[in-house]
């Protein structure tokens, strides 16, 4: 599993109703929908730094897999998540969603479920 590079969003769907559900404000939801973000990922071994740049502000994450963490989300917000590693994909797990990551030929698929909502974001490396 290679997660290295950076990563250009060119595809959501149901963000919108995403964000709602995890209770993110209305003007994060408002700003997020029309910004595509770019994301670098930096992965030495179990180790990951995953850093969102949008036009409005970046955020970095650094994480183990297998450890617990804490992750910020792009309004600031602190979870706490664990990620595991499933057969080269990267799961990670907080108590508002489930999110899965994976490379699938030149892309890189997220799979977040919060309730009865599914967001996928579809990323090639720029």
């Amino acid at each position: 599993m290679d997660f290295n590079g950076t990563w250009k969003v060119y595809s959501e769907e149901n963000l919108e109703e995403f964000l709602k559900v995890i209770g993110a404000p209305e003007v994060v939801v408002k700003m997020r929908k029309d910004v595509k973000p770019v994301m670098v990922i930096k992965q030495t071994g179990r180790d990951f730094t995953c850093t969102t740049k949008t036009p409005f502000c970046s955020r970095v994450n650094s994480f183990t897999i297998g450890k617990e963490s804490e992750i910020c989300s792009l309004d600031g917000r602190k979870l706490k998540c664990t990620v595991r590693e499933e057969f080269g994909k990267l799961i990670c797990e907080t108590n508002k969603f489930t999110s899965v990551r994976e490379i699938q030929g030149d892309e890189m698929i997220e799979t977040a479920t919060a309730g009865s909502v599914t967001f996928i974001s579809r990323s090639k490396r720029a």
